[in-house]
C-alpha cells in the first residue's frame, strides 16, 4: 500500500462485469479531475493467442484438462505484482496491450491476438488503477493483493456470470455455445482455486443475483436485466461506513448483515458512485498530504 502512489485494483472473471465497472471508475475520474493510469489484466497473460493454443495443445496431450487463462501459471503474475511495487513506491511502472480484435489492432498497430509493445506510465499520474483476473491474488509466490490501497471484488452468481460470457463470446467473438461451455469447463478448476480465494482479501464485492430463473445458463435466450437483479454489497470492514446514509440514498436497499447490503440492480451505478467516490477521493487527499 502506498501513500504517495495509491493503486485501485477491480477483479473478477471473464464475464463477471468488471468491464461496466470501469466505466464507472472513469467517471469519477472524470467529474473529480484524477488523472489515472489504467492497466488491464490481459496484458499481463503469458501467451499470446497462438502460443496458448500450442500451450493448450500440449497440457491436453498431456492429460491436463485444467490449464486456462485463469491459471496462475498462464499470467506473469511476478510481473504484475512488480509493477504494483514499483508504482507504489515510485509513482512509474509499464504496462502493455493485449489486442483482442480488429478495432484494438486498428488503435494499437498490432494483429488480434498479440501483445503491443511495453510502454511506460504516463507521468505525473494521481493513481494506478488495475482490472482484470487477478489483481487480489495472495498464494505462496506472490502477494499482489498486500500493494494494493482499495480492492474491488465483481462476482456475479455463477450462472449469471456463464449467460454474460456465452452471450459476450458468441456476439462478439463468433463462437459457438458448445465452444464457450468448453472454455468453462476447462476454467472450472482455475475458478476455484485461482478466482475464488481473491475474494476474501479485497475490501468490497459487488455480487449481482438475478430474480428470474437462471436455472440452465447455456439455453437462456437473454441475459437478465438490471431491474430483474439484486447487488449484494459486501464489506470486508463496515467501520466508517454509512449505511443509515447508503440506505436513504438508495431506493429500495436494506441491510442483511452488519457488513452487508442489498440494493435493487438498476441502482448499482448510483451506490457506486456513493460508496466509491469518497473512498477515492480520500486516496487522493492522503497523496496531496504527502
Amino acid at each position: 500500500m502506498s501513500t504517495r502512489h495509491p493503486i485501485i485494483s477491480v477483479t473478477g472473471s471473464s464475464g463477471a462485469g468488471t468491464t461496466m465497472v470501469k466505466h464507472t471508475f472513469d467517471q469519477i475520474f472524470r467529474r473529480e479531475g484524477i488523472n489515472a493510469v489504467s492497466i488491464e489484466g490481459d496484458a499481463f497473460h503469458r501467451f499470446d493467442r497462438a502460443a496458448m493454443k500450442s500451450e493448450l495443445a500440449r497440457r491436453t496431450e498431456a492429460g491436463d484438462l485444467t490449464f486456462s487463462h485463469f491459471s496462475y501459471e498462464a499470467n506473469e503474475l511476478a510481473e504484475l505484482e512488480q509493477t504494483f511495487r514499483t508504482y507504489g513506491e515510485t509513482g512509474a511502472g509499464r504496462t502493455r496491450h493485449y489486442v483482442h480484435d480488429d478495432a484494438e489492432a486498428e488503435r494499437y498497430g498490432a494483429q488480434p491476438g498479440t501483445f503491443t509493445d511495453w510502454a511506460p506510465f504516463e507521468e505525473n499520474s494521481d493513481l494506478l488503477f488495475y482490472e482484470g483476473l487477478h489483481g487480489a491474488v495472495a498464494n505462496d509466490e506472490v502477494n499482489i493483493a498486500r500493494w494494493a490501497d482499495l480492492k474491488i471484488g465483481v462476482v456475479p452468481v455463477i450462472n449469471l456470470e456463464w449467460i454474460q460470457k456465452i452471450h459476450r463470446d458468441r456476439a462478439m467473438r463468433g463462437y459457438s455455445t458448445e465452444a464457450v461451455t468448453d472454455v468453462i469447463l476447462r476454467r472450472m478448476h482455475a475458478y476455484v482455486h485461482c478466482i475464488c480465494p481473491q475474494f476474501t482479501e479485497t475490501d468490497i464485492n459487488f455480487q449481482r443475483v438475478p430474480v428470474v430463473d437462471t436455472s440452465n445458463p447455456f439455453v437462456a435466450r437473454w441475459i437478465p436485466t438490471a431491474d430483474e437483479s439484486l447487488v449484494v454489497i459486501r464489506f470486508k470492514s463496515p467501520r466508517g461506513i454509512d449505511f443509515p446514509y447508503l440506505t436513504t440514498m438508495i431506493q429500495g436497499s436494506w441491510m442483511t448483515r452488519a457488513n452487508s447490503i442489498v440494493i435493487p440492480g438498476n441502482k448499482m451505478d448510483l451506490a457506486m458512485q456513493l460508496i466509491l467516490t469518497p473512498l477515492i477521493m480520500r486516496l487522493v487527499e492522503r497523496k496531496k498530504q504527502a
